[in-house]
């Protein structure tokens, strides 16, 4: 037996063949194309080789490149699967030559049976049955001479075509004329053989086949027949044996026929002889022969119990038994439904694509052959199979009902596939009846639920209330819906359960087309909707008809988002419990994505056709109030006390970089308590990681920032307030320029707004007055006064003293924040801090929802109506008394060595970056490895480099800037590298970049802006779809307490690494450890001396390095260009307008010059506002006469930007 066999294929043949190689205990070899790179064959195999970039031509039919790596590997057989190289005779003797063994027929039967004239020859000489035809054509007049013998219709073929490649239907002489080229030029792309021949057409053909085996040696046996007839364009669909319904003994007279043509040339290995069957006259001819495995193979596998593979590689290593010996029985009946990443709704176009959801159902006789699992991508260069699903069952009936639920329970997302449109095959009556023919399915009228984007708008994307829930401890915040008012309300309007998946439309709707009927409602900011071009109102449920299209405008007015509800809600997978977009992590909703024009959108069949139910719309006020409870962090002890009260006499602008993360705002400076943030940082905004709430307004620097759904959990900035729930919705109707005011309430009035809401609203009810944000009635006590009376303090708890000491602080109204000990960094507090957590999980008390813990804090998120404050502190004061008695805390602490690539390209390039947009003259620049040195003083960079590969870092935190990243600090404090954060931050960081932040360590989890000085770049921390040993079946890798310790490794292997470990191909080292408490405490006591010259060391470089800022004018950076002022604008002259900003923003591009003629609808300029790019349309056509902005320049709301005389 071979010990190595290569597979000259992929996909589920590749899978098929690396299956049975493991039963002969033969090594399997894959080569696989790039885009082809998470295909499950390459995992499965013991080796694999790339063969590089692009299509098929330079890949999988790459001769050389295959025999290449077929000698360097050692492998001595190659098997072809099917398709690709698998009929092709050169390849079959480039293997002999080169004393490989190529298993399947020789090459002088893949040259005889490879060309259909050929082996149409062999045929008639055999006296077996042929359609009347033609030899090879050379020229468009030579075919139209035979199709006239012959008569209309004819198939014109490719010689060397298979799998339905090649093959056209011409029923007269135009349709020929435009065929002919067509035909010649797949067959040259396709097989590299530009041969075309003709041949008579049945109207009415089954399409029937044998299987046949033969030894090479003169002896062939045929297994049974399949009927392939149900086809698409000549592509089959569904397969199955035995073929039902055939004639008395047509089927013995099918497989006599291909035994002795196949004897004919003593067939070696396994091949498949086509026949057409006349269903009007009764007869067969002869059509091809297919000298490979099929892709069929396995219902024959199945009926017949053999391994087909099994007996090719057994006869190619000379170990096959004699064929005459081989006990075969025949039993029950196979079905077969090939399952296709392709669009049936719209005419079968491919739909390449990531796969972000695959769930096949496990069934008794239900075989998957397939190669893809969530995380695997489609590629648009090869064919779109997915998977081949069989079923077998003792009766064709069956069989057939078996394979329409397993159909139905496989779940796929993220392409579209033909799934539904198998399964009405499956119960149409042609198939159900077992009479189908080749052309059966034209009849087939296909019938889908789903909606057609035809253009997306700004950034649509799918969310769900309350979103995702109960991962904000590793990083992943809860999205869903900003304005989760306006999705409770049309989906109440609509009779969904609330939460059911909407569409988040931001500025500016998506065109789409309904394939079915549905009932939808469009809720929140006021936006133009036109139903097949006719104005429809919002608030209303409205009915629409299947082919109808619904277009949603541009928003008009207050408010920055709408919602569009639909009956049933989108069909969409669950990621970690919510079918909420995450966009910034890349998962979540449709693709992980907003949406782009192409996307298909799924619903649930419409039962309830009820609509008309209409709700009234609230206007939003001028200036916004968002009621908040004061806390976690105020004054006296951050902020100077009279910065609070004008922190709420203040009306803040919202700036223009604000998103689903956060709301940035425009107000007076903050007047802080403290000149820095100690230990955590130079800033005196700087804390220790501290959890956050959705809705706190932390100080990033000098300027507040409202936390949005998108938001990350953890971060180093203080928060003097917190938005309550009631009127978080508001974040969702902010954008760029609005005015807004916060009022401190306290918790009851903060719990009764929630409730009431929830519990009095009503279809055909105004939605609650108490939730509008400019009520002034007597429900809200809080607005007595002009200057609110803010609480003197957000402490709720304070217990303990020292490294024992615990506070607890109001973060919100469905949050508290547990700081512990002294505001410095010391692992006893983390520790204690992890304890407290396992003991409340342990009590797994009913309402809290989730726990997530900071450097020297816990924070509890609470339903307080199920868990009243006061019990929950109770519940935290018995429980932390008992950690603070526990005299031998220990934790399980693994040890994970992570790959560095120092200084990596990817860090230099996010310093350029930031050098050329943000801030060119930063300390931190051009190297942040000589700023890490130059503020810890130390000799020379190796020494920095030597601190950070030496350390044992500690992880405290995970999420800190998102998904499972960890915020690390090493164990020993003499690797402590002490840095102050960029300011202002970074706006883009590659993913899994690592850095140092304060006393931090941390890596980066996603791209996205950052603050932290750069050391490298490693691996991958989240791994969003596949299962990967190293996560344990979660997709965040580190745990609390694990201990990183990093190797040097150089960027072009970390890029390589980068690439394998998502895929499970990179072995990472963990080992398992404890962390003793006391052990650690006896460590720090040892070490006292050093420990303490270290640190009074750093501390004076530290000083040294912040003197030197502030005598250098660097300490203080103004970041914000402020609009241009507005100057006089020109007065417009006769038939000019003023094309004015409706948003305020940067401008990033003038699209149009001076003197420029424009159509209605050109763009004219792009702004940068919200994170998004907002085009500025031309209402009319004209002629541009004036542009007063630049690009790069800030733009007020209202601010003039061109002037357009019109036509």
């Amino acid at each position: 037996m071979f010990e190595k066999l290569l597979i000259a294929n992929r996909g589920a043949i590749a899978c098929r063949i690396l299956r049975t190689l493991r039963e002969l205990h033969v090594k399997g070899v894959a080569v696989y194309a790039e885009a082809d790179a998470a295909s499950l064959h390459i995992q499965q195999a013991d080796e694999a080789y790339s063969l590089g970039e692009g299509a098929a031509a330079g890949t999988y039919l790459a001769v050389d490149k295959i025999l290449a790596i077929a000698k360097a590997s050692g492998a001595t057989a190659i098997h072809p699967g099917y398709g690709f190289l698998s009929e092709n005779a050169a390849f079959a003797q480039a293997c002999e030559n080169a004393g490989i063994a190529f298993i399947g027929p020789t090459p002088q039967q893949l040259r005889v049976f490879g060309l259909k004239h050929t082996a149409r020859a062999l045929a008639k000489q055999q006296q077996i049955p042929l359609l009347e035809g033609s030899e090879l054509l050379d020229s468009l007049d030579a075919a139209l001479l035979a199709a006239a013998r012959v008569g209309y219709p004819v198939m014109l073929k490719s010689t060397a075509g298979g799998g339905g490649i090649g093959m056209r239907v011409c029923r007269n002489i135009a349709q020929l004329n435009e065929s002919f080229e067509a035909v010649k030029r797949l067959g040259q792309n396709n097989f590299s053989d530009a041969g075309v021949f003709i041949e008579k057409y049945i109207e009415h053909a089954r399409h029937l086949e044998v299987q046949v085996f033969g030894d090479g040696a003169g002896e062939v046996i045929a297994l049974g027949v399949r009927d392939c007839s149900v086809q698409r364009r000549n592509q089959k669909v569904l397969e199955e044996t035995p073929a039902p319904n055939l004639p008395e003994g047509m089927a013995e007279a099918l497989c006599a026929a291909a035994i002795t043509l196949a004897k004919a040339v003593n067939y070696r290995s396994a091949g498949t002889v086509e026949f057409i069957f006349d269903r009007a006259d009764g007869r067969f001819y002869f059509l091809e022969v297919n000298t490979r495995l099929q892709v069929e193979h396995g219902v024959t596998e199945q009926v017949w119990g053999v391994d087909l593979v099994r007996w090719m590689v057994q006869l190619a290593a000379g170990k096959l038994p004699p064929l005459t010996s081989l006990v075969l029985n025949p039993q029950g009946h196979a079905i077969q439904a090939r399952l296709y990443a392709e669009d049936p709704g719209r005419d079968f176009q491919p739909s390449p694509g990531l796969l972000t959801h695959v769930d096949f159902p496990v069934a008794e006789g239900l075989r998957i052959d397939t190669w893809v699992e969530a995380g695997c991508e489609i590629p648009p260069y090869f064919d779109p199979m997915i998977a081949k699903l069989i079923t077998w069952a003792p009766t064709r009936e069956q069989a057939r009902l078996a394979l329409h639920q397993a159909l139905s329970d496989s779940q796929l997302y993220g392409v579209e596939t033909n799934r539904d449109y198998l399964r009405q095959i499956l119960l149409a009556a042609p198939f159900a009846s077992g009479q189908p023919w080749t052309r059966c399915l034209e009849d087939l009228v296909y019938h889908a639920d789903t909606v057609e984007v035809l253009s997306a708008g700004t950034q649509s994307s799918v969310q769900d209330y309350p979103g995702r829930l109960g991962y904000w401890a590793v990083g992943v915040p809860p999205s869903g819906p900003m304005d989760s008012r306006a999705l409770r309300l049309g989906n109440r309007l609509l009779g969904n359960r609330e939460g059911a998946a909407a569409l988040e439309i931001t500025m500016s709707g998506p065109l789409l087309r309904f394939n079915c009927a549905a009932v939808v409602a469009v809720t929140g900011a006021d936006i133009a909707l036109l139903l097949n071009d006719q104005p429809v109102p919002m608030n209303t449920a409205l009915l629409i008809e299947a082919g109808s299209v619904l277009s949603l405008g541009t928003l008009a007015g207050a408010g920055a988002r709408s919602y569009l509800c639909l009956r049933g809600g989108l069909q969409v997978p669950d990621y970690l419990g919510s079918k909420s977009t995450f966009t910034l992590g890349q998962f979540g909703g449709h693709g992980g994505r907003a949406l782009r024009a192409g996307d298909v959108l799924h619903l649930l069949p419409l039962v309830d056709v009820n609509a008309g139910q209409q709700l009234r719309a609230e206007p939003l006020a001028q200036v916004r109030t968002l009621r908040v409870i004061y806390g976690p962090h105020g004054a006296p002890e951050y902020f100077q006390p009279e910065y609070i009260d004008t922190f709420f006499a203040t009306q803040w602008e919202v700036h223009f970089n604000s998103s689903r993360t956060g709301v940035r705002l425009i107000g007076p400076k903050p007047v802080w308590a403290r000149t820095d943030g100690g230990e955590a940082g130079l800033h005196p905004s700087n804390i220790h990681d501290n959890p956050y709430a959705i809705g706190a307004v932390d100080f990033t620097g000098d300027m507040p920032v409202i936390l949005g759904p998108d938001g990350p959990s953890l971060g180093g900035f203080v928060c003097p307030v917190t938005v309550i729930e009631a009127d978080l919705w508001q974040l969702g109707q902010l954008k760029a320029g609005d005015k807004l005011r916060f009022e401190p309430v306290d918790l009851k009035t903060a719990r009764d707004l929630a409730l009431k809401w929830d519990q009095l609203w009503a279809p055909g009810v105004p939605a609650l007055q108490a939730t509008r944000s400019h009520s002034n009635t007597e429900e809200m006590p809080s607005r007595a006064s002009p200057l609110p009376h803010w609480p003197a303090s957000p402490v709720v708890l304070d217990i303990g003293q020292e490294d024992t000491r615990l506070v607890a602080r109001l973060a919100g109204d469905t949050h508290l924040l547990l700081e512990i000990g002294a505001p410095e960094l010391d692992l006893v507090l983390r520790f204690r801090g992890h304890a407290l957590m396992q003991a409340l999980e342990t009590r797994a008390r009913h309402g809290v929802i989730d726990l997530t813990p900071g450097i020297r804090s816990l924070q509890v998120h609470y339903q307080p109506e199920q868990l009243p404050l006061a019990d929950l502190l109770a519940l935290i004061s018995g429980e932390w008394t008992a950690v603070c008695a526990t005299p031998n805390l220990q934790v399980p602490s693994r040890i994970v060595h992570l790959p560095l690539s120092w200084d990596d390209p990817a860090c230099q390039l996010a310093i350029e970056k930031y050098m050329t947009t943000v801030r060119k003259d930063a300390p931190w620049c051009p190297s942040n490895l000589e700023f890490i040195r130059r503020i810890n003083d130390l000799a020379d960079l190796d020494a920095v480099r030597h601190s950070v590969f030496e350390a044992s870092y500690l992880v405290m935190g995970l999420g800190d800037v998102y998904l499972g990243a960890p915020v690390a600090t090493p164990l020993d404090p003499r690797h402590r590298l002490v840095t102050t954060k960029y300011n202002p931050a970074r706006t883009w960081t590659a993913e899994n970049s690592v850095g140092i932040g304060g006393a931090y360590l941390c890596v980066y989890g996603m791209e996205g802006p950052g603050g932290y000085q750069f050391v490298g770049r490693t691996l991958q921390m989240w791994n969003r779809y596949r299962e990967v040993a190293a996560f344990d079946g979660k997709p965040w890798l580190l745990r609390f307490f694990d201990q990183i310790r990093f190797y040097p490794v150089s960027a072009e292997e970390l890029v390589q690494i980068r690439r394998d470990f998502p895929l499970g191909r990179f072995a990472l080292n963990i080992e398992d450890s404890v962390l003793n408490l006391a052990d650690y405490q006896d460590f720090l006591a040892r070490e006292a001396a050093g420990i303490d010259a270290f640190r009074a060391h750093q501390q004076q470089a530290f000083n040294a390095e912040r003197e030197r800022w502030i005598a250098s004018g660097q300490a203080h950076f103004d970041s914000e260009e402020p609009p241009a002022p507005l100057g006089q604008d020109t007065p417009l002259k006769a038939n000019e307008y003023s094309i004015d900003s409706h948003i305020a923003g940067n401008l990033w591009q003038v699209q149009v010059a001076a003197g420029e003629r424009v159509a209605a609808g050109a763009v004219l300029v792009v702004l940068e506002s919200m994170k998004m790019e907002i085009p500025l349309l031309a209402p009319f056509a004209g002629v541009v006469r004036e542009i007063p902005v630049q690009p790069g320049s800030g733009i007020g709301a209202g601010q003039r930007v061109v002037v357009l005389e019109r036509d």
